[in-house]
C-alpha cells in the first residue's frame, strides 16, 4: 500500500519516502513532538498500528487495545490533516500539538480535534495516550521515567 503514496498523507507537502516512512521503517526518530504526530497520523492512514503502538509511552503499550486501533483505523476515510500549533517545550520534557484530522462520512467532511502531548524520553518522543487507564498512584514514580513523582509531572497531561 505504502509503495504507491507520493505524497505523505501528513500533509507536509513532501514525499512520504522523504517524511514519515523513514520514522515507520525505524530508520529515524521523529525530530520533535510535531513531526511524531505527523507520523502517527500518517500510522492510521496506512494502518500501520505497531507504529502507533511503538510511539505511545512505554508504559501504556500494552494497555493499548489493538483490535480497535486496527478497526478505527481501516474503517475511517481519512482525508487530511491541519496542524493547528504546537508547544515545542511545555516542560523540559513535555510538548503539544493541536490538529484536526479530517475524515469523510456519509455526511460529508468531519474531524477530530485534539490536543496531543508528546513526552521526550532517552532521546526519543513518545505520545501520552490519555485514553488509557494507568494503575498508578499520585506518588509513584513518574511513568515516563523522569525520576519525578507522577503528580509533578506526566499527570498533569493525563
Amino acid at each position: 500500500m505504502s509503495s504507491s503514496i507520493v505524497y505523505c498523507p501528513c500533509q507536509s507537502k513532501k514525499r512520504y519516502a522523504d517524511c514519515c516512512l523513514p520514522l515507520h521503517l525505524g530508520q529515524e526518530t521523529a525530530v520533535n513532538a510535531e513531526a511524531l504526530m505527523r507520523s502517527r497520523y500518517t500510522a492510521y492512514v496506512l494502518q500501520k498500528i505497531d507504529y502507533i503502538v511503538q510511539t505511545t509511552a512505554l508504559a501504556q503499550q500494552d494497555l493499548l487495545d489493538l483490535s480497535e486501533m486496527l478497526t478505527w483505523s481501516k474503517e475511517t476515510h481519512w482525508d487530511g490533516l491541519d496542524v493547528i500549533k504546537q508547544q515545542a517545550k511545555t516542560t523540559k520534557r513535555h510538548a503539544q500539538v493541536e490538529f484536526k484530522a479530517f475524515y469523510q462520512t456519509t455526511q460529508g467532511r468531519a474531524y477530530h480535534h485534539e490536543l496531543s502531548t508528546f513526552v521526550y524520553i532517552d532521546d526519543r518522543w513518545y505520545f501520552l495516550d490519555p485514553t488509557v487507564d494507568l494503575a498508578i498512584t499520585m506518588k509513584q514514580p513518574c511513568l515516563c521515567g523522569s525520576g519525578q513523582k507522577f503528580k509533578h509531572c506526566c499527570a498533569v497531561y493525563l
